[in-house]
């Protein structure tokens, strides 16, 4: 199979919608990561996106939609704060999970009775999603367990030969997924951290809650990104605090003089504690957006500059930042150091 890269066009969106109604999948941008889409109604196309992506099967898609979709097709229940989020919020980084319809395959909720919704901002991506007029599942266009694509052509790298067509919509805004709030209870909770904050949706709504599953009970979750390891460059990797500094130095020097190829992602002032010599340094930014937007796109230089990358968390640890750590710490959850 040829894997074609288009610029979205009135053309490439009917190629990408015949396809999509045939039951492929085709790569698409959105506002925080590409997606791989498929046909939410297709059982095949939802099959097969779990299996081009080796994505675990108890691990649950997004469905997409456009702005003017008519939610009641496929949720069961629409609670008044989620309506005052959606007003809030959407189009934008912020997927509800509500009650289902039980009207897509029942393989995009993994067996759930609960559905994720999501109204991208991408201009392209809704251009897509009003044409086909249908859900489009999407989870992250890259192979299970590897960094997620901010660029049509991070997408490439991982579904050459596997995807017909990619839609370049050119570089994501946001960098991180989605924060996935659950709408089915009394109030929200946030399943997944992400650029919109807990605290802004207690602000719009009057309160919301955080959820850890219990995973010793084997409890099914709701939301992508919860149980698995994710987000990891093809290279070993430590991450420390910043109050871990002198230890991550320690490290870079004993790894140097072994013949490491070392890299070191941190915020931009961090990096300057460093001495330089024989290290690549992998500038996180100074602000919130600059470090979500840069931290995926980061990850994947790190594999292709480096034998071993050392990361350091960056000072805040709230709001935005929560999200960003959460996907930091889902990288570099296997530390392989050697003394």
């Amino acid at each position: 199979m040829k894997t074609e890269i288009k610029k979205i066009t009135p053309e490439s969106i009917r190629e990408a919608k015949k396809i999509l109604l045939d039951g492929g999948v085709v790569g698409i941008p959105t506002e925080t990561v590409y997606g791989l889409g498929g046909n939410a109604f297709d059982d095949g196309a939802v099959k097969k996106i779990f299996e081009v992506k080796g994505r675990p099967n108890d691990n649950p898609l997004i469905a997409h939609v456009h702005a003017e979709y008519d939610l009641s097709r496929i949720i069961d229940y629409d609670p008044p704060y989620a309506a005052a989020l959606r007003k809030a919020f959407l189009p934008g980084p912020l997927t509800l999970v509500y009650p289902s319809t039980g009207k897509v395959s029942p393989y995009v909720s993994c067996g759930l009775n609960t559905l994720a919704v999501r109204i991208p901002a991408h201009e392209g991506a809704q251009a897509l999603l009003k044409e086909m007029d249908i859900p489009i599942v999407a989870p992250s266009a890259n192979l299970s367990k590897h960094v997620s694509p901010t660029s049509a052509e991070h997408v490439y790298e991982d579904f050459e030969g596997k995807i017909p067509l990619i839609l370049d919509g050119g570089e994501c805004v946001g960098g991180i997924e989605s924060t996935v709030c659950d709408v089915t209870g009394e109030i929200p909770v946030i399943l997944r951290p992400g650029l919109i904050t807990r605290e802004m949706i207690a602000d719009m709504v009057g309160a919301c809650g955080e959820y850890t599953p219990d995973l010793k009970k084997g409890e099914k979750v709701k939301s992508p990104g919860v149980l698995y390891k994710h987000y990891s460059p093809r290279c070993r990797t430590a991450l420390f605090t910043v109050e871990e500094t002198d230890k991550a130095s320690s490290l870079i020097e004993q790894e140097c003089a072994r013949g490491t190829k070392v890299a070191v992602l941190a915020e931009k002032d961090v990096l300057q504690t460093f001495e330089k010599e024989n290290v690549v340094f992998l500038d996180l930014g100074e602000t919130e957006k600059e470090m979500a937007a840069r931290l995926y796109g980061l990850l994947r230089e790190a594999e292709k500059v480096c034998d071993f990358m050392i990361a350091i968390e960056p000072k805040k640890t709230d709001g935005v930042m929560k999200g960003v750590l959460n996907r930091l710490r889902k990288a570099c959850v296997s530390v392989d150091i050697e003394h």
